[in-house]
């Protein structure tokens, strides 16, 4: 870890986050599932990345009608995964290795199967009947109000036990909690208690705008304009303005006891935002120091792929920060992989390479997603074997998201690229085979071997991890940056977003001194920039 003695409260700006999938990373007993044992024998493995906190998707009991972002149990871990004990062998492990575990809380919402459910839906009157979102039906019937589930239709479902309906966001078994009761929250705050004792270090917060509603359920107006960052566009979700069902104001105070919570024990927090204005969101949400520490949002993770996108998005949020901090995506489990998504597969290693240095030189903490730092492309599962429901009602406009998390590949050698000795999950891509680790791991010029001398360093760039951040007007498809920082000298760096060669004139790069040891090709002389396809050049100016 990578950190100085007046800045160990805030390490997190420095650390880049690695995500893992647990159900894809590594299978131990042949059922065909990755599992924390999997994840804990490939810890080495993330460590020689350079990276420093490892977030793990949902592994909690589940009927993984969503795969795990539906929980029945929010203090153990599903069967299907391991045990608590392996969980404790994991954290000891990855502390051993200077690694830090973050942990994936999906509070918004539970699985239909939670006991806090089975007895909400009981009666009207039982002890959990105002836990969850209940509302009467319209005299005619119909649901309460116009809001719309992500996963597709309306957000309510009629129950036959309450005569009600109650309100799901996502899928219809993942009925939405009701935040405004007290013992909703101190239920959510004593769930994570019990991961931080057991030394997690972390807690990454899925979309965490969605805790509240508006107690009057009026209807959402129409969108005057649309999200297509965290909704595809063939979806109708997209079409309304979403400020009675999420982002509600109440959300602030909530956020303020997890703060407390987590500065208790040292631990981090990174919140997922998925809303009409998430820049807005994110600033609002890591202001001050008393909620999130960072937040990311869907931005990123789009087809869009321009210098100006990815300027405007990080610009607009310096522009409405206060003291709070972002966290740049550009790969996770929910997007097309970058290298398909970016259109990088005629020189994936190229490609991915500059990608990795361009999110690394942004200012913010970096989050990547197992298998990007392999160049992977996105898999092309077949209908038959989707296992998606969001991809299964949007079919064939919208795949869903199986294609970015199919098994990682290990080895060449073995069956199913070493993932598992059964029948995996989800299949093994056949172009993924050729990108295993092992084979990468052994090749100097790899994608594998790249992401690893361009991650480390960084390490060794304070300006890069904690400095100002301002843009040049270089013209597409070059993204030219300086990162400014007290008492070191500025870093210029330039990147081609294209397969061809290019040449702009960036004056400030004549008096530059070149910087070397990432490994990506870019030269500039006499204030001219000249980077081949897919290049990036980094100078220092004294």
């Amino acid at each position: 870890m990578t950190q100085t003695s007046s800045h160990n409260n805030d390490w997190w700006r420095e650390a880049i986050i690695y995500q893992v999938y647990p159900r894809s990373y590594l299978d131990t007993n042949g059922d065909g599932v990755g599992d924390i044992p999997g994840i804990t024998a490939k810890l080495d493995y993330i460590a020689s990345l350079g990276v420093n906190i490892v977030w793990l998707s949902p592994y909690f009991k589940s009927p993984m009608k969503d795969f795990g972002y539906d929980i029945s149990d929010y203090c153990d871990v599903d069967p299907l995964f391991g045990t608590l004990a392996d969980f404790d062998a994991m954290v000891a492990k990855a502390h051993s290795l200077g690694l830090k575990i973050m942990i994936d809380q999906v509070m918004a919402h539970t699985a239909d199967a939670h006991p806090w459910f089975v007895e909400s839906r009981s009666s009207r009157d039982n002890p959990k009947a105002d836990w969850y979102v209940w509302a009467d039906a319209a005299p005619d019937g119909n649901p309460p109000n116009n809001w719309m589930s992500v996963f597709g239709g309306s957000a309510w479902q009629w129950d036959t036990r309450r005569k009600q309906y109650y309100m799901h966001n996502f899928l219809v078994s993942q009925p939405q909690l009701n935040f405004h009761n007290p013992d909703v929250q101190k239920a959510h705050l004593d769930a994570l208690r019990f991961w931080l004792e057991r030394g997690v270090d972390g807690v990454r917060m899925d979309a965490c705008n969605y805790h509240f509603h508006d107690t009057q359920l009026r209807s959402n107006p129409p969108a005057t304009k649309r999200d297509t960052a965290s909704v595809t566009d063939v979806n109708p979700y997209g079409m309304q303005s979403h400020i009675y069902d999420k982002t509600r104001p109440e959300n602030i105070a909530f956020l303020q006891q997890i703060r407390a919570l987590l500065n208790e024990f040292g631990a981090v927090s990174i919140g997922e935002v998925g809303a009409d204005d998430a820049l807005a969101c994110m600033a609002e949400y890591t202001a001050d120091g008393d909620k999130l520490h960072m937040a990311y949002s869907f931005n990123l993770l789009t087809p869009q792929f321009t210098a100006a996108h990815i300027r405007t998005q990080v610009e607009e949020f310096e522009a409405r920060v206060k003291g709070g901090w972002a966290s740049w995506s550009v790969g996770n489990h929910d997007a097309i992989r970058v290298v398909t998504r970016w259109r990088g597969e005629d020189a994936p290693v190229a490609f991915a390479s500059m990608v990795l240095a361009m999110q690394l030189a942004l200012k913010g903490t970096p989050c990547l997603y197992q298998g990007d730092e392999l160049a992977l492309p996105e898999a092309d599962v077949p209908y038959e074997l989707l296992q998606d429901p969001y991809g299964i009602t949007f079919w064939p406009e919208f795949k869903g998201r199986d294609g970015c998390r199919t098994p990682m590949p290990w080895t060449g050698e073995a069956p199913n690229a070493g993932f598992t000795d059964g029948t995996p999950w989800l299949p093994v891509a056949a172009p993924h085979l050729a990108a295993n680790a092992a084979a990468q791991d052994a090749d100097p010029n790899s994608a594998l071997n790249a992401a690893r001398r361009i991650i480390h360093w960084r390490q060794s760039l304070p300006q890069l991890t904690r400095g100002d951040i301002s843009f040049f007007d270089a013209p597409e498809p070059v993204l030219a940056l300086r990162r400014t920082l007290d008492g070191e000298p500025t870093v210029l760096a330039a990147f081609n977003l294209s397969n061809a060669p290019v040449t702009i004139e960036w004056p400030e790069t004549a008096d530059a001194q070149k910087l070397d040891g990432h490994g990506l090709p870019g030269d500039a002389a006499g204030g001219t920039v000249t980077l081949p396809a897919y290049g990036a050049w980094f100078g220092t100016l004294a």
